[in-house]
């Protein structure tokens, strides 16, 4: 009888991962497909929350990373990034400049530990808005739509093999400090699906969206995201077991918080944007 309510629980969560993964769906693709000002308020939403997180499971370690400066600068660069590409390197620049003098000010006034604090801050900006704003240069890329509706779901899939596989059959740890229930079994099932999610959508683009996408390209970028987007899972661990803490928020129902969704994103964006600009565009 002990052992219902664990799976009752287990079956519960399962749901609502499902159900807030349609709707994030249902809210999400319409937004990729139209592009523009549409999309970039979702990304907007989704690394401006994040970075609200970021700041938070510091604070819950008695840091003092700066929350103006930190989600303004990560909110900055995704503007500069989007629509005024040429000040981006500029704003980034000044950002710098400006979380320093705020945490030389908190120094003087009594925080001792304020050079630890400006390095919070500026690895949030870094991290979040100059990383997260990949996911905008991958769409705006030519046929971008296309390239985002290839490397997102192709990670997707990877984190539904090795969730789904690592809870039924994993039995090696892959990171037991950071994620201790991460297995090797789970990872390379994460690769295997992967690159068959690359190989599905390049087919589906191709066979009815009208792209010209090779089934060669799309198993070469779902491999390659499969094999290394885990560590963008495992890097926002890092942050998390820093305070503690499981989840980043509890925003999505069994999903966590927006920071929590978009771990993985990040790599991603990065590593399909110069894959494609690259190697074959």
């Amino acid at each position: 009888m002990a052992v219902f309510p664990k799976q009752w629980r287990t079956k519960c969560m399962l749901a609502k991962r499902v159900v807030t993964s349609l709707i994030l769906a249902a809210v999400g693709l319409p937004a990729i497909v139209v592009g523009g000002i549409y999309y970039f308020l979702l990304i907007v939403f989704f690394i401006g929350l994040a970075a609200w997180e970021y700041v938070n499971l510091f604070r819950a370690v008695k840091m003092q990373p700066s929350v103006v400066v930190t989600i303004g600068g990560v909110l900055l660069v995704l503007v500069a990034r989007a629509w005024f590409p040429t000040w981006a390197g500029g704003t980034l620049t000044i950002l710098i400049l400006i979380a320093m003098t705020y945490h030389l000010i908190a120094y003087e006034r009594g925080r001792d530990q304020a050079a630890l604090d400006l390095t919070t801050t500026l690895g949030g900006i870094v991290y979040l808005g100059w990383i997260g704003a990949y996911l905008i240069d991958l769409r705006n890329l030519p046929n971008g739509m296309t390239w985002l509706l290839i490397v997102l779901p192709a990670v997707w899939l990877a984190d539904s093999g090795a969730y789904f596989v690592g809870k039924r059959w994993g039995r090696h740890r892959l990171s037991p400090r950071l994620s201790p229930k991460k297995t090797w079994e789970g990872y390379w099932a994460g690769v295997v699906t992967g690159t068959l999610g690359g190989v599905l959508m390049a087919w589906l683009w191709s066979y009815y969206g009208g792209a010209n996408v090779s089934l060669l390209v799309g198993a070469a970028l779902g491999l390659v995201l499969s094999l290394f987007t885990t560590l963008g899972d495992l890097g926002e661990s890092l942050f998390k077991r820093l305070g503690g803490i499981k989840d980043s928020g509890n925003i999505f129902p069994g999903h966590g918080g927006a920071f929590d969704r978009i771990d993985s994103w990040l790599w991603a964006a990065v590593l399909g944007y110069y894959l494609i600009n690259w190697f074959i565009l």
